[in-house]
């Protein structure tokens, strides 16, 4: 019986083998226009100093571009839209976070299943941050604070993790690519620490990996925003908004263009390695034209009071005083942020010679219209209400 068994075994694997040949020679076009080999599935991420890599696909969500991308950060403001980028192109994200596993949950739904892996670490254990790194060809550092707390200072949080992550890359041995977001106005000569040691981080980077990209953003500008959405949350809690720093001019930046520049870095020929990018908007403003754009979008009639240097340091002050003189927690800064206030003594707009947006390819948007709109969400009555409503336009349901 057994071997009556066995025989029946053989002729149906035979049978098999059969099967799947006369497929392949029926659909062999499929593997000529289609299969990992073919030029239009290959990925157009660079590749320079990764090594080889397993493509697969057509390019989009589904497929796979071989990148595997550490993006430490990720769960803040940019991080993800740079992982909806890099996710939608068939990249693996790598998310490192330190706090509740709710935090990177948003960020898994980017991807493919398996695409965006979050993974819990110690930023100030190098073990665990090699753990982190160490599938990955690609590393990306979004890390910063603008604002110190009581466990984490400016220098710890700009400068000694991101030099920290530029050791451990460069140990590695397989990272292909280190790109470094900073912040436009970083120098060791700035009145504001957070900018000097953004400046310090940047030294410390190309100082390890010499071909390292950095990217120097200006304000960011979005839904989840720290500037509009503050001073809109202020204006319609307060019915006024106090202003520091009128007359400084700024180049606000939409944040999707800056996620947009980070890819397009990955997917140059190498040209982008060793440079330092400053990415601001196509136009300036002063603070006071940038909150009459908040005002007009929220409609409501402006108030303002503007709020000189030295007083707008005073009313900031105690918060840093106190900071690591009492036994708990302090707020978060807003509108009154010591450092931010430091920074302000200063315009922060993008240099004449410095390589811009158009360098990787890109047109950053205008900042009236799409970038803006969500700030119709503090609109007084819903979207198409407000203080100001009958002095903009009419609804049609009014007529």
């Amino acid at each position: 019986m057994q071997g009556i068994c066995r025989r029946l075994g053989n002729e149906r694997i035979k049978h098999s083998v059969a099967s799947v040949s006369s497929l392949k020679s029926e659909f062999w076009r499929y593997d000529q226009f289609y299969g990992v080999d073919s030029p239009r599935c290959a990925s157009s991420l660079a590749t320079k100093g990764v090594g080889h890599l397993i493509r697969k696909g057509t390019g989009g969500r589904s497929s796979v571009s071989g990148i595997v991308a550490t993006v430490f950060g990720a769960t803040g403001f940019l991080g993800r839209y740079l992982v909806q980028q890099l996710a939608k192109n068939g990249s693996q994200v790598l998310v490192p976070f330190r706090g509740s596993e709710d935090s990177p949950r948003h960020l898994k739904l980017m991807g493919d299943l398996g695409q965006v892996v979050p993974m819990q670490y110690n930023p100030r254990d190098p073990n665990s941050v090699k753990a982190v790194m160490a599938k990955a060809n690609v590393v990306i550092n979004l890390i910063g604070r603008e604002y110190e707390t009581r466990n984490y200072s400016f220098e710890e949080v700009n400068h000694r993790m991101a030099e920290q992550l530029a050791v451990i890359a460069r140990e590695h041995g397989g990272i292909g690519r280190f790109i470094q977001v900073s912040c436009l106005g970083a120098s060791v000569s700035s009145p504001s620490r957070m900018l000097r040691a953004k400046a310090a981080a940047e030294e410390a980077i190309l100082r390890e990996i010499p071909e390292a990209t950095i990217l120097k953003p200006a304000v960011m500008v979005g839904t989840e925003d720290r500037i509009l959405n503050t001073w809109a949350q202020f204006a319609k809690n307060f019915s006024f908004l106090p202003l520091v720093g009128e007359s400084t001019r700024i180049q606000p930046v939409y944040v999707v263009d800056v996620a947009s520049a980070i890819v397009a870095a990955l997917q140059d020929s190498g040209t982008s390695l060793g440079k330092v990018y400053e990415l601001g908007g196509p136009e300036i403003f002063t603070r006071h034209q940038l909150a009459e754009i908040m005002y007009d979008m929220i409609r409501e009639r402006p108030h303002y009071v503007n709020v000189p240097l030295s007083i707008a340091k005073a009313i900031a002050s105690p918060r840093e005083f106190l900071l690591n003189k009492v036994p708990f927690p302090l707020p978060s800064p807003k509108i009154f942020n010591l450092d931010l206030i430091e920074a302000l003594s200063t315009d922060t707009v993008v240099s004449e010679n410095a390589l811009k947006f158009e360098d990787l390819g890109i047109v950053p948007h205008k900042l009236k219209g799409y970038p803006v709109e969500f700030l119709i969400q503090y609109r007084k009555g819903g979207p198409q209400y407000g203080s100001t409503v009958s002095e903009k336009e009419l609804p049609k349901s009014w007529s």
